[in-house]
């Protein structure tokens, strides 16, 4: 069993959403999981690339332990996001799980064929939101081990 990231900083998680109400609901969920993670937000693709590739304004932002990314996305959708992300030597070990509206057969397929760590639908409700995002963080940021490169770079 893992320390859940009590020691040593927090671990870092880029949510790629450009639903507010949902940005709102995830912040509140991992917070009621009482989950020491710092969580940063971009709100689209273009964003969410430029943050990882530390670009402009990103240029000290953190390399993210997870990546939690929805597809239906403005400017750059999830799915465009996805397949730079693991066609990139520096990005490609970054779990990557697509948290996303849709429950479409061709998305979860395009998804998985583009290397996605996992697909999980956003349930409706919010107490069901909140179970997923807690299920999800219990599971990625206490169970599993994640590769160590953070400091490398």
């Amino acid at each position: 069993m893992s320390d859940g990231g009590s020691s040593g900083p927090p671990l870092q998680v880029l949510l790629v959403e450009d639903s507010l109400g949902d940005v709102r609901l995830t912040r509140e969920a991992f917070r009621e999981a009482n989950m020491s993670i710092g969580l940063h937000v971009a709100a689209d693709g273009v964003e969410a690339m430029a943050f990882l590739r530390r670009q402009g304004a990103n240029q000290h932002a953190p390399r993210p332990d997870l990546i939690l990314l929805d597809l239906n996305l403005p400017k750059m959708d999830g799915r465009e996001v996805l397949g730079r992300i693991k066609e990139d030597e520096d990005l490609r070990t970054i779990p990557t799980v697509i948290l996303t509206t849709s429950d479409a057969e061709a998305d979860i397929v395009r998804s998985y064929q583009l290397q996605a760590n996992c697909f999980l639908s956003k349930p409706v409700q919010l107490d069901a939101f909140e179970t997923l995002v807690r299920s999800m963080s219990d599971f990625w940021l206490t169970m599993v081990k994640l590769p160590q490169q953070r400091h490398a770079r």
